[in-house]
């Protein structure tokens, strides 16, 4: 065949696509079922326009979310395919308990596709999160405690020696060494041991931040984690040390889930994946690679959310010394001796401790990232039909951060949740709600409880080259970021005598 007949071919081809492209956008636009949602035109053409703002600019897309609703109003079509909704009240209709799958273009953003996280049917979700349940019910959580309490522990000791040593923590660190420690112990009987390394494990810190910060392109090129397994190890720490952190965490999930599988760890271990191992899923639910995508969401989430939200909590009690002052009354009347805990039980019970960790957690944000759910039913929305099966959204931090639910919202005040109770609970939605709510929701608030108790406690804290700078939300990269050259909370620490 002649040159000019493979360039005839080639024109064609192209024209032949964009022709497509033209046809696709006229259809999105102007025929699809969700054409008469307002919103951008760009963004109801192409998944693109998303890309653009989450990747390129690096976490902006929340942002741009944000100013489409005060553009268009409370009901957003954001992409070809997706609605999202900007009230609070509306919330729990889109994540109600009952069938409710997830977005399967969202959840891609994980890497991580046999884990409970990314399971978008509700039926396959139910069934891997069945045995699971039992570990994460309060009472389990409960029968956990004297775990918790020795990582807790481990972690002021350390304090108290870098009190002694005037020497400076980086405080977000030594939270995830403690949320690591723990969570690791909890699934794998195999501890980390981040707690006892002299940086608190920052290298691993910095695995779940730039892990995090791929998820807009993962769900873009969803093969990507598929070939980045398979990337020579060598030559990725060489071309990119993100990607090398990346996969040597990936490498170490599996290879502590492996010996497991195979019988080869100790005998009667009792740990989330001994009991996967043994339960009766089916044989294609117990594989190697599908626990390991387990095991990865269960370290990342399990460890990075929680420390945020201590971190937070130590930020603004040191910047509202007052708050610190009532805190530290109440645990002197419910704690006598400083070293001596007192038990999670009776922690819940102490009003103003209570208050500061859902004030902190409010502030920390959660999940910035939206959380899309499908409904197999149509759904009103005001005037709206939503048509079945349509993906619909809403961002935790636009509930957490309403000036009409929460006064002043950008300001730390305990008192709000004493005074509010149950009327602001409801729009706790940091955790989530529905049937898809955060497994590990009692597991994190018995770690806050316990730390907050045992270090406020026992000690002082002065911010060093920290400020509001350090909990700004600049990038949402699943969880808020600050600028990348303020992602750390450092203190000097002083026992409290």
């Amino acid at each position: 065949m002649a040159v000019l007949d493979y360039q005839i071919l080639a024109l064609l081809a192209f024209t032949a696509y964009l022709a497509y492209c033209f046809a696709l956008v006229v259809y999105r636009v102007w025929f699809h079922p969700l054409a008469k949602f307002p919103g951008p035109k760009l963004a109801s053409c192409s998944l693109w326009y998303e890309f653009y703002y989450d990747v390129v600019l690096e976490g902006k897309w929340a942002f741009k979310i944000r100013d489409m609703h005060k553009r268009y109003g409370p009901i957003v079509r954001i992409n070809p395919h997706e609605l999202h909704i900007k009230d609070p009240d509306f919330y729990n209709d889109i994540h109600a308990t009952g069938r409710r799958n997830k977005y399967q273009w969202f959840v891609n953003m994980a890497g991580a596709p046999g884990s409970i996280f990314a399971t978008a049917d509700e039926g396959l979700h139910r069934m891997r999160r069945k045995p699971l349940d039992n570990f994460f019910s309060k009472k389990a959580v409960t029968d956990l405690e004297p775990l918790i309490e020795e990582k807790v522990h481990k972690l002021s000791d350390r304090f108290a020696q870098a009190a002694d040593s005037r020497d400076i923590v980086r405080a977000d660190c030594a939270f995830m060494a403690l949320t690591m420690d723990v969570i690791c112990s909890y699934c794998f009987a195999a501890d980390r041991m981040y707690l006892d390394n002299p940086d608190f494990g920052l290298e691993w810190k910095e695995t779940i931040n730039g892990a995090w910060q791929k998820g807009g392109m993962i769900r873009a090129f969803p093969s990507m984690p598929f070939f980045m397994r398979r990337f020579p190890r060598w030559l990725a720490k060489k071309l990119d040390p993100d990607m090398s952190l990346f996969l040597a965490w990936q490498d170490s999930v599996e290879a502590t889930v492996k010996p497991i599988l195979n019988g080869e760890s100790e005998k009667n271990q009792h740990s989330i994946f001994h009991t996967l191992r043994d339960s009766d899923l089916p044989a294609q639910e117990k594989t190697l690679r599908r626990l390991s995508d387990e095991g990865e969401i269960f370290t990342g989430a399990g460890s990075e959310t929680t420390a945020k939200a201590l971190a937070t909590i130590l930020y603004y009690l040191t910047t509202y010394p007052a708050c610190m002052a009532k805190l530290k009354e109440e645990l002197r009347s419910a704690m006598p001796d400083p070293s001596k805990l007192v038990s999670w039980t009776q922690l819940e019970q102490l009003p103003y401790l209570s208050a500061v960790i859902q004030e902190g957690i409010r502030l920390a944000g959660g999940i910035t990232t939206r959380l899309p759910r499908v409904a197999n039913e149509p759904l009103q929305y005001q005037d709206w039909i939503i048509p079945a099966g349509t993906p619909i959204s809403e961002t935790i931090n636009f509930i957490l951060m309403d000036p009409v639910i929460f006064h002043e919202p950008y300001t730390f005040r305990p008192e709000r949740w004493i005074e509010g109770g149950q009327r602001l609970s409801k729009y706790q939605v940091s955790f989530g709600k529905g049937s898809r709510q955060c497994i590990g929701m009692n597991l994190a608030y018995a770690e806050m409880y316990l730390a907050c108790a045992a270090l406020f406690r026992r000690f002082n804290f002065d911010l060093y080259k920290t400020d509001s700078r350090n909990m700004e939300f600049v990038h949402d990269f699943f969880v808020a970021a600050p600028a990348k050259e303020f992602r750390s909370v450092r203190v000097r620490i002083a026992k409290d005598e």
